[in-house]
C-alpha cells in the first residue's frame, strides 16, 4: 500500500478520535516510532548496486600493469568459470571466492572490474562498512540481499555470471568474539559464510563469484579462509622495476612527453611505489609542466614529482641562514657515505622544506632488493649516521634533526641480530635481555659511527664545496654532485 494512503488513514482515524474525546496523542507517538523504523529498516535493505563508472567498464587486463603473476593466477580460477562445461569434464569444481591481499594502491579493485569483464558478467561492488549498522541483524540482512540482488542483476542483464566485489572485506569478515560488546560483526560473517556455502554451481542459473580485498589478511577469521569460500588467495604485490616500468607507460599514454623523458630511469628512482603512486606521479608531472607554461612534460617535472610524491609540496617557510647551511651539511654527509658504500648511488639533495622534512637525500636502486645481508644493513646503518656525524665535525655538534635517523639506525641493528648475524649470535627476540640488547645494538651503532666519522674527515675539502653549492642552488642532482668528488673511481679506496 502507497505510504501516502496509510498516512491519510492514520490521520482520520486520529481526527476521529478527537472529534469523540479520546486522546489519540500516545497512539500518534507509537505511529510515528513505528513509520520511523520501518523507514530506517527500508533504507538498510538498500544495497549499492550500481554499475561501475562507465571508465571501469572497458578496464581489461591489459590495462593493468606490474602485477603479471596476480593476474596468471586471477586468470586460471576465470577460466574455470567462463569454461564450465568443459572443465567440469575433468571434475574441476569452479572457484566461490577469490580473495586479493596487498598494499593499498597496488590495483585491487581493478583486477576485479578487468575479472568482471573477462567473464563477461554482472558486477556489483560493495565495501565491508556498509553492512555494519547500530542494530543488530541488519548486516546479515543486508548480505542476504546482497547476494539476492546479485542474482537479479545478471538475470536482468542476461548474464550468466555475477562477480560481487566486497572492498575491505576485513570489516566483516575479522576474527569472531573480538567485539564481545557488538555481535553484529559476528552475526554478518556467519551470513556471509551460510551464503558462500550455498552456492552451487549446478543448481542455480546464475553463477557468482565472491571477490575479497583486503590490506590485513592477519586479522580474518579463519572460516572464511578455508577451501569451499574463499578457495584462492592472491597475493597483488608492489610492482618491481619492470612492473613499475609497464605502469608507467600505461599512464603517459595520451600525455605529451619530451624527448628527454626516461621511463626506465623512472621506474628505477620510483622503489616502493605502487600503481597509485605511480598514477599520481605521471597526473603531478603533467601538473607541473602546466604549471610552468611547458607544452610537454619534461624529465625534470617527473624528478620533481617523485619528490612530491614522496615528501609532500615544497613550504613557504624558510629556516634561518645558519639552520640551511646546517641542513645542507647534514644532507651532504649522508650522499656523501651512499656514494661512498655504492657509486652512482645519489639521484638528488636539496634543502627546500618539504612536508615534515627540512631536507632530502634521495638514493636510486639499479636493482630491487628483498634479501638483505649484513654488509648491506651495516652500510645502511653508517649512511642513516651520516647526517649527524657530518654535523659534528663540520659544526662542532649535533641536533635534533637526527632523531629520525637514529631511529632508523636502531631497527637496522635490531634487524642484524634478530637475523642472527651480530657477535650475539642467534638469539630469541621474545626473551632477550633488554640490557644485552641494548649493549649489542650500541656496538654496532657506534662502530658503523667511528666508520662514517673518518671518511668524512678525509672528504671535508670536497664536502665544503658541496654544501657551498647547495647553499646557493638549494638543489643539486646526482652528477652534479659526483662531479665535486675527487678521483671518483678511487673515491672508495680513499
Amino acid at each position: 500500500m502507497p505510504t501516502e494512503i496509510i498516512i491519510g488513514i492514520g490521520l482520520a482515524i486520529v481526527v476521529f478520535l478527537f472529534i469523540n474525546g479520546i486522546n489519540a496523542l500516545p497512539l500518534m507517538v507509537i505511529g510515528l516510532l513505528a513509520y520511523v523504523m520501518q523507514n530506517y529498516m527500508d533504507k538498510s535493505n538498500i544495497i549499492k548496486t550500481s554499475k561501475p563508472p562507465e571508465a571501469s567498464k572497458t578496464i581489461t587486463f591489459d590495462d593493468i600493469g606490474g602485477q603479471e603473476t596476480a593476474k596468471n593466477e586471477l586468470l586460471e580460477a576465470l577460466d574455470f568459470i567462463k569454461n564450465y562445461d568443459e572443465i567440469s569434464k575433468m571434475g574441476i569444481r569452479p572457484l566461490k571466492g577469490i580473495l586479493l591481499t596487498g598494499a593499498p594502491g597496488t590495483g585491487k579493485t581493478l583486477l576485479a572490474m578487468a575479472a568482471s569483464n573477462y567473464i563477461d558478467s554482472a558486477f556489483i561492488s560493495v565495501s565491508g562498512s556498509e553492512f555494519i549498522e547500530l542494530y543488530a541483524g541488519v548486516g546479515a540482512q543486508r548480505v542476504r540481499q546482497l547476494f539476492k540482488t546479485a542474482r537479479e542483476l545478471a538475470r536482468k542483464n542476461s548474464k550468466r555470471h555475477c562477480v560481487i566485489f566486497i572492498d575491505e572485506i576485513e570489516v566483516i569478515a575479522g576474527v569472531r568474539g573480538k567485539n564481545t560488546n557488538h555481535l553484529e560483526y559476528d552475526q554478518t560473517l556467519n551470513q556471509l559464510l551460510v551464503e558462500m556455502d550455498g552456492l552451487s554451481a549446478k543448481e542455480d542459473d546464475v553463477k557468482i563469484l565472491v571477490i575479497g580485498a583486503t590490506n590485513r589478511p592477519d586479522i580474518l577469521d579463519p572460516a572464511i579462509l578455508r577451501p569451499g569460500r574463499f578457495d584462492r588467495i592472491v597475493k597483488v604485490n608492489l610492482p618491481d622495476k619492470e612492473g613499475r616500468l609497464q605502469i608507467l607507460k600505461l599512464h603517459t599514454r595520451g600525455k605529451p612527453l619530451a624527448e628527454d623523458v626516461d621511463l626506465e630511469q623512472i621506474a628505477k628512482e620510483t622503489f616502493g611505489f605502487s600503481g597509485a603512486h605511480l598514477e599520481n606521479l605521471c597526473n603531478e608531472a603533467a601538473i607541473l609542466a602546466r604549471r610552468s607554461g611547458e607544452k610537454v612534460i619534461r624529465h625534470c617535472h617527473f624528478m620533481e614529482a617523485i619528490d612530491k610524491v614522496i615528501m609532500g609540496e615544497k613550504l613557504n617557510r624558510k629556516p634561518t641562514k645558519d639552520e640551511m647551511r646546517r641542513i645542507a651539511i647534514h644532507e651532504c654527509g649522508h650522499a656523501l657515505i651512499s656514494e661512498y658504500f655504492k657509486p652512482n648511488s645519489v639521484s638528488t639533495i636539496t634543502i627546500t622544506s618539504r612536508g615534515e622534512a627540512l631536507g632530502y637525500m634521495r638514493q636510486k636502486r639499479e636493482d630491487d632488493i628483498y634479501l638483505y645481508t649484513k654488509s648491506y644493513l651495516e652500510a645502511q646503518i653508517a649512511i642513516a649516521l651520516a647526517g649527524a656525524a657530518a654535523e659534528e665535525i663540520m659544526l662542532g655538534d649535533g641536533s635534533t634533526g637526527a632523531s629520525g635517523d637514529i631511529d632508523h639506525a636502531v631497527d637496522l641493528a635490531k634487524e642484524i641480530i634478530f637475523s642472527g648475524m651480530s657477535e650475539m649470535g642467534v638469539v630469541d627476540r621474545d626473551s632477550i635481555p633488554l640490557k644485552e640488547l641494548h649493549k649489542e645494538i650500541s656496538k654496532i651503532i657506534n662502530n658503523q659511527k667511528e666508520k662514517v666519522k673518518e671518511i668524512i674527515e678525509k672528504h671535508k675539502d670536497e664536502l665544503n664545496k658541496i654544501i657551498d653549492y647547495l647553499m646557493e642552488n638549494e638543489k643539486i642532482d646526482g652528477e652534479t654532485f659526483r662531479s665535486f668528488l675527487k678521483d671518483l673511481k678511487n673515491f672508495k679506496a680513499a
